[in-house]
């Protein structure tokens, strides 16, 4: 499996030797799952932004209708200078 080295500050360091001991694992088992939930969130984030991409969309017509003036003014027209 391929590794990674991680640097840390002492203080970062103690941190990580603590919450390990706390919670009973070891310190690479602690920041596996911490990069591991985070990796998870990401993923999680950029489909749920696709999801709403591609509900806006689809409903477009009814947001610009429900929301008229968050609509961009179409080329032409408001206010002349």
């Amino acid at each position: 499996m391929p590794a990674l080295n991680v640097e840390f500050s002492d203080r970062e360091l103690e941190d990580l030797r603590q919450i390990a001991k706390e919670r009973g694992t070891s310190m690479k088992a602690l920041v596996r799952e911490a990069a591991a939930a985070d990796i998870a969130r990401h993923r999680a984030l950029q489909e749920g932004a696709e999801a709403f991409r591609r509900f806006f969309a689809t409903h477009a017509d009814e947001f610009a209708a429900a929301f008229p003036e968050d609509e961009a003014p179409v080329r032409g027209e408001g206010r002349v200078a």
